[in-house]
């Protein structure tokens, strides 16, 4: 068992959320026990989520997506307020990193989507957006089927490029606007978690492969490789619950 304020320092240590201007506060956001001995993680603070977390006795959520984003409602009603209440009425604690989490050299979601994809010498070229290459290069059809099986789900392939490709640029979850990025870099292919209708014509329009992988099935692995860092860090149990999402 562990102190929240001890773990919330920690992830603070690892995360370094103070470096970023985010859309939403990083750290704890509805305070449950002081003492912690069950996290379970997911994408999303749903209500799904929460459900399967006092199922399993859970005494913190960690998440990427969580609540009190800018421009959103700030009355607590409805679909807000039912959660907020279960979370209080089960003295659960809600922590959610979102940037920092996305950004993190080992932890975050564009490292750990490489692992998922198996790219190789993924590095940050600049803003969230990471590059690296295939083991061997694969046709967009070969590489649109990688993904699928890596991801348990069917991407979506618009543009046009290189018969194979070689070079990857991407950036998990709602992303498609930093396909210029991948342009700059002059890589094969550009991985985001959702498109535009924008997207779709740049990727034609200017010679690369565009696939988008689902903001979800993207943002998946971050906080699970969050979570395993926690429980061996303080001894205390993770679990990480999919809540699936076709987005």
């Amino acid at each position: 068992m562990a102190t929240r304020i001890d773990i919330l320092k920690k992830i603070d240590e690892w995360l370094q959320p103070e470096n970023f201007q985010d859309y939403a506060p990083n750290g704890l956001q509805v305070e449950g026990n002081e003492n912690v001995a069950t996290i379970v993680s997911g994408v999303t603070a749903s209500q799904a989520l929460i459900d399967e977390a006092v199922k399993q006795n859970a005494d913190m959520i960690l998440v990427h997506h969580g609540y009190f984003w800018k421009g959103e409602d700030q009355t607590i009603r409805g679909m807000k307020k039912n959660r907020i209440k279960q979370l209080l009425d089960n003295d659960i604690n809600l922590v959610a990193y979102h940037l920092p989490l996305d950004d993190h050299p080992e932890y975050g979601n564009n490292r750990q989507l490489a692992n998922v994809l198996n790219i190789q010498n993924p590095t940050p070229i600049g803003g969230l957006v990471w590059q690296g290459e295939l083991s061997e290069p694969m046709t967009p059809e070969a590489f649109g089927l990688h993904i699928a099986r890596a991801l348990h789900r069917q991407p979506l392939h618009v543009g046009s490029g290189p018969e194979k490709i070689k070079t990857v640029a991407w950036c998990t979850g709602a992303a498609q606007g930093f396909i210029n990025a991948a342009l700059n870099a002059g890589v094969d292919a550009y991985i985001s978690g959702e498109i535009s209708e924008p997207t779709t014509h740049a990727a034609r329009e200017c010679g690369i492969h565009y696939f988008a992988a689902g903001h979800h099935a993207t943002e998946r692995y971050g906080v699970q490789a969050l979570g395993e860092a926690l429980a061996r860090e303080f001894e205390v149990k993770h679990q990480f619950i999919d809540c699936d999402n076709p987005v």
